[in-house]
């Protein structure tokens, strides 16, 4: 069997593995390779939308919307950097999201989401529906209320992979596709390496961000992370005809520069069957068209599935596992991969080389997940 040394090894080379990545070697790492069963950034991180909309989708403050929040702010300094060292704009567009309520049921939900997000005094505008269609006008006229959300933005995410995958080659990290990691060998309950489906890859840290995937890594702690299917839909118009991501309770639209509108998302557990379906376009038309008819009258252009990887209760698993040494965890990102990728390389990083583990990051671990874990 072929064997490779390396002092870090990541497996999964989406947005979470290459963002860690990035981070080690801005941060002096030498020797960083990243293995993916596929090619890098082609699962969920290109199948998703981009949105970056913690407070959107937020029904309390807690830890999960702290650490969201946190990584949304980060954003502007992230593409920027991106920018500087690849020339690749992510087109991170700053406009805001506007929640859009259709439905009494719809009003009182966002009656709710304005009164906590208010009183906490985060940025959040209660919108009458008058007021929304002058900032939109393609909204349907059955529209009734609406919130604005000026932080809540999106990023052009299959750029970001292009950035983050030239970022990662230019600080020397080695990228490894069409690799997959089989099981992660351990010894006097410390890691030593993968082996993989080229062969044996040595390392001192092993971090897992397999994403859905995970579960089928042998030697790991029985985390049970599940794929979700999403399916999407693009349209096409010849103009940007709208400026903000439109969000309701069943559906979205993400205006892309180019004229491009994303439309999604079903969220189905299939397994590994990775399809759209007829009943999934139909869905998503139709929660488009309840959004608007104009846009929902445009021509679909493309459509495409992913799988999200979903922990048990829907928060990612971060952080070093207590059982292993030298095994990382960076995955079960579920709904939020590119909204929490900035924040993840971060502290996955420093938490390898200052050996320093944020307190935000606690309520995250893989430990949460084992039988003698005390929560």
């Amino acid at each position: 069997m072929t064997t490779q040394s390396t002092d870090v090894l990541i497996i999964g080379g989406g947005v979470i593995g290459l963002s860690i990545a990035r981070a080690l070697a801005r941060r002096g790492c030498k020797q960083v390779i990243v293995i993916d069963r596929a090619e890098f950034g082609s699962e969920a991180s290109s199948a998703a939308g981009g949105m970056l909309a913690p407070q959107t989708e937020a029904d309390k403050p807690d830890v999960f919307f702290e650490l969201a929040c946190r990584s949304r702010d980060a954003y502007p300094e992230f593409a920027q950097a991106l920018y500087d060292e690849t020339g690749i704009d992510v087109e991170l567009e700053t406009t805001g999201t506007l929640y859009t309520a259709f439905t009494s049921k719809d009003v009182e939900e966002i009656g709710r989401r304005f009164e906590w997000q208010h009183q906490a005094g985060l940025a959040v505008q209660k919108l009458t529906a008058t007021e929304a269609r002058e900032l939109e006008p393609s909204i349907s006229p059955n529209l009734r209320e609406a919130l604005l959300f000026p932080k809540d933005v999106q990023v052009e995410n299959r750029l970001l992979i292009k950035a983050l995958i030239l970022s990662c080659d230019r600080h020397g990290v080695c990228l490894m596709r069409d690799t997959i990691a089989h099981a992660v060998e351990v010894t006097a309950r410390r890691v030593t390496g993968v082996i993989t489906s080229r062969g044996f890859y040595s390392a001192r840290i092993t971090v897992v961000a397999g994403g859905a995937w995970t579960s089928g890594i042998v030697g790991l702690l029985p985390i049970p992370i599940e794929p979700v299917r999403g399916q999407m839909l693009c349209l096409q118009s010849d103009s940007q005809i709208v400026r903000h991501v439109l969000y309701s309770p069943r559906g979205y639209v993400i205006p892309r520069r180019d004229g491009r509108l994303l439309a999604g998302s079903t969220t189905e557990h299939v397994g590994f069957t990775k399809t759209v379906t007829p009943a999934g376009i139909e869905a998503i038309k139709a929660s488009t068209v309840e959004i608007s008819q104009s846009i929902s009258s445009l021509p679909i252009v493309e459509s495409w599935a992913g799988l999200r990887p979903r922990a048990p209760d829907d928060l990612p698993v971060l952080g070093p596992c207590g059982e292993i040494e030298g095994l990382y965890y960076a995955t079960g990102h579920y709904r939020n991969g590119i909204l929490l990728a900035p924040i993840t390389g971060d502290m996955i990083a420093g938490a390898i080389i200052d050996k320093q583990l944020p307190p935000l990051m606690s309520a995250f671990s893989a430990d949460r997940f084992s039988p003698v874990s005390v929560n």
